[in-house]
């Protein structure tokens, strides 16, 4: 089939399907976008896909892979991203800033999760400023399952950008997908490329529920090099930009309690499901 200029192919798995496209790094993954790291090509008629691709993407999410957790009381910290005088984005509508959207992001997820047998820890529970590296040593302090940052997007004076994106570090060996001016070499390895399948999971059931209890536009998972917050974690860990306030129309919306509460369920569903899996018997969760 064709998809665009470019010729498609479909992988179809018990887990879900891939739509790979040569010449492209856009590929989909069970109907969401994801970006390969080298565009697959056609070589007599027939699709290669990069063995990096195929190690750190598509035997990820075909496979299954592993369970995340294996503790049947798991623990998460949630970040809720800036604070105190790092404000991180102001809204165009002139008031609210991204901090305080998403330490309410945060608050309205806690009890969510604590209600499904997580424990639940918050990098911050107040309007405090917290360095990227007292982040990242508070999981560690608290031995976290699951690490989980919360953001709200910017595109400066760009209006018109809209939607969710979810990220991940990005493996040894690819180049970033995103690397918003920052410099991205391929060859670094961080303590959370250990856990390059996991995050990539965690980034697409994630991404999904946040999708659909929201029904904003899907900007894809993606992973990049540059989140600091991310690179020094020993565990699953993932980012999520939960809307653009440089979008008016999306500012509204992430102004609205309502809008963060569904971003909150969204999170709750994925992860609740995810406890679920683990907490029940092996018989069970080959069921």
């Amino acid at each position: 089939m064709t998809l665009g200029p470019f010729s498609a192919f479909a992988l179809n798995t018990t887990n879900g399907a891939f739509i790979l496209r040569a010449g492209s790094p856009l590929a989909i993954w069970d109907g969401l976008d994801i970006r390969l790291a080298y565009a697959p090509q056609l070589v007599g008629g027939q699709p290669f896909v990069h063995s990096l691709d195929l190690r750190k993407t598509v035997q990820p999410l075909v496979s299954g892979g592993p369970l995340f957790l294996q503790s049947t009381n798991p623990t998460i910290v949630i970040d809720p991203g800036h604070g105190g005088e790092d404000a991180g984005t102001r809204s165009v509508l002139g008031h609210g800033f991204e901090r305080d959207y998403t330490l309410d992001w945060a608050r309205r997820l806690e009890p969510l999760l604590t209600a499904n047998g997580w424990q639940v820890f918050l990098t911050r529970t107040n309007d405090t400023q917290v360095s990227l590296s007292n982040r990242v040593a508070f999981a560690e302090e608290r031995r976290a399952n699951i690490f989980l940052s919360l953001h709200f997007n910017s595109a400066g004076s760009n209006e018109r950008e809209a939607g969710l994106e979810t990220y991940c570090l990005t493996p040894p060996g690819m180049f970033s997908s995103v690397t918003r001016g920052f410099a991205d070499d391929p060859s670094l390895v961080f303590p959370n490329n250990t856990f390059d399948g996991q995050n990539l999971q965690l980034a697409m059931r994630v991404h999904r529920a946040l999708l659909l209890a929201s029904g904003d536009r899907d900007r894809g998972v993606r992973r990049a090099r540059y989140l600091g917050v991310l690179r020094g974690q020993n565990r699953p860990a993932i980012l999520i930009e939960g809307g653009f306030l440089s979008n008016p129309l999306e500012a509204r919306r992430i102004a609205d309690p309502a809008y963060r509460q569904r971003l909150a369920e969204g999170v709750a569903k994925a992860l609740v499901g995810l406890a679920d899996r683990v907490n029940r018997p092996p018989e069970a969760v080959a069921k």
